[in-house]
This record gives C-alpha cells, structure tokens and sequence, in this order.
C-alpha cells in the first residue's frame, strides 16, 4: 500500500524465526497443517534462521476442527510475546463466530503490531478483516466466501481468484490447499528460490504455483446445465470453440430469439452467453497448453481467438496469468 514501507524481519529466541498459527473451534486441519509441515520441512532441510512454528488458541487449550477431530495448543495467544515473524490465522467454518470473539480478534491485533508478517489462510482473512488489518489491501480468501468478506467489510478490496495475495507485509491466501502455496512463498521469501523448490520436492507438490494463479481449476468445467436449452448451447460451444459462437448464431442452434435465449442462459448459468463462450474457449485453451506442445498461436486459431495476442490478453484478464506462464507451471514438477 502506497505510504507504507515493508517491514524488516524479527528473529525470535535463539535467532529463530518465531512463527505462530492461530487455531479456534471449527477450524479447518489442512490450513494448519500445509503451513506447519512445510516450514518443518524447511527446518529439516536446513533452513537457517530455522522456523520456531507454535500453535495457539485464545485460552491455551484444544480447539475441535471441522472434521471433528481435536487439536490442541502449545500456547495461549496471551501468553505469546511481542517480536513475532510471522503470524497466521487458520481457517474454516467457525471463521464467523471467530472473527466476532472480541478477545481472539484483540490478540491478534497486538500481535500484528509486532509481528513482520501477517497472514491468513482460506476464511483466516476474516478475523484479520475484523481486526481492521485488511482495510484498504487487496486480499483473497476462498472463493466460495469472497462475497461474504466483501459485504461484511467493504473497506477490503477483495479479490477471489488468485490462490494468495502479498500486500507489503499482509499476505492472504485462498482455499484450503492455497496454505500450502502460501507457505512455499515463504520459504522463497526467507531462504530463497531453491530452498521452496526442494521443499516442494519433499511434499510432492507443485514447485513454484504462480500466486496469481486461479483458486478454480480451469480444468474443472461448470456443470452442464439441467435447462434443455441452456444445456444444448452449452454442449455447441464446448464442442466447437473455434466456430462462430455470435449469440445470434447460438440463438439460431437453440432455436429461440436471441434476447430469450439470453435470459435463459443467465437464468440457468448465471453468466450471458458472451461470458460462457469466453469461459468455454479459455478453458479448451488451457487444456491444449498443458497436454499438448502446440504454439498459443495455434492454439489460439483453435480454440477461436483472433491471434496468440488476444488469447494472451483473454488469458491474463480471466486468469491472471499468461498462457505460457501456465503452461511453465504446470509442467514443473
């Protein structure tokens, strides 16, 4: 954020860098679990200053996750001192009932005053929101709550496609897995590039996912409409995404006038026709960028954009991210 400057990090005793992970009733596992065992991996592979990663609730005591199963503190936020590297609030369903607990959202207050980096992990970013730590950032959170985030605190600029966003020293991450990538960009940030790619050898994940990179897999097509109409429109243009796909050509497949043959699709898909065709393409796109080695010029004539500029521009404005970037990132492993 402009008039802000990037803090410098903290070491905690022992010159390590003291991380801490805030946990609360109904949090999800995984969004502890992808932080925690990849900076202990990092230690493992000797990470110096190593990670001094510590779990803690508000009372200090054990905290029920989503899937049922009980996780207990090391520490009650209390009882945490000043000088915090980094601090993260997990995520998960009792993100709400969390983000509303004045004494939880009051620790994390003090601690990010001290702290060099704060962070969240899925719907973490609404405790961090309630905290007044979001306002005026740009930050993401699981997409399926984006909206949610956004009504609630309108002075956070919020955003749900990337898997993580760094705003100076406030970084927040997407759904569940994003932790893990979140994660990994610490490791880069702290020990450098090399350091997060053997780490990411050792959890046999993905070496450097690109944060801005879509939380929806464009692998992962929409659901085929149950509407006959919408459904065979929807079953056109996935089979011919370099045809002409005018709403007034679709409209003549459907059969139906072209305001019609609109209300049906925003009706039964919620998107206009245009928006469906665009997603359609840049799916089949994405699809031939990574199984095949075909140049994005050629594909782009396939998959029925102008040249392998515009399919770039549709590519960024969608996703985030160029064409040959997500090819890159997909087929390093």
């Amino acid at each position: 954020m402009s008039g802000q400057t990037t803090r410098t990090p903290s070491m905690g005793a022992g010159h390590e860098r003291r991380v801490v992970v805030v946990g609360y009733d109904g949090i999800e596992l995984l969004d502890v679990a992808s932080v925690t065992s990849c900076l202990d991996l990092a230690n493992r592979l000797g990470a110096t200053p190593a990670y001094d990663v510590r779990f803690a609730t508000l009372s200090g005591g054990a905290v029920r996750c989503d899937s049922g199963l009980e996780l207990h503190a090391q520490v009650a936020l209390r009882n945490v001192p000043g000088a915090v590297h980094t601090l993260v609030v997990s995520g998960g369903l009792g993100h709400a009932a969390a983000a509303a607990d004045r004494g939880l959202v009051g620790q994390v207050q003090r601690l990010a005053r001290s702290s060099s980096r704060v962070a969240s992990v899925c719907t973490g970013a609404t405790v961090l929101a309630a905290a007044g730590l979001l306002d005026g950032r740009r930050a993401t959170t699981h997409w399926n709550y984006a909206d949610e985030l956004a009504t609630a605190y309108p002075a956070v600029r919020v955003d749900p496609a990337p898997i993580f966003v760094r705003d100076d020293h406030v970084w927040t991450s997407g759904g569940v897995t994003a932790a893990l990538d979140l994660a990994l960009a610490f490791v880069e940030a702290d020990h450098g590039a090399e350091r997060a790619r053997w780490v990411a050898m050792g959890l046999v994940t993905y070496l450097q996912r690109p944060g801005n990179q879509a939380q929806m897999s464009m692998f992962v097509r929409a659901r085929r409409p149950e509407h006959d109409v919408v459904r065979r429109v929807f079953d056109h243009i996935t089979a011919h995404p370099d045809a002409d796909l005018s709403t007034i050509r679709l409209a003549a497949v459907a059969g139906v006038s072209e305001r019609h043959l609109t209300r049906l699709v925003v009706e039964h898909a919620g998107q206009t026709p245009a928006r469906m065709v665009r997603h359609a393409r840049l799916e089949a796109a994405a699809t031939a960028l990574v199984t095949t080695d075909r140049p994005v010029s050629s594909i782009a004539k396939a998959t029925g954009f102008r040249s392998g500029e515009t399919l770039r521009q549709a590519f960024n404005a969608w996703f985030g991210i160029s064409p040959t970037h997500y090819r890159n990132a997909h087929r390093r492993r």
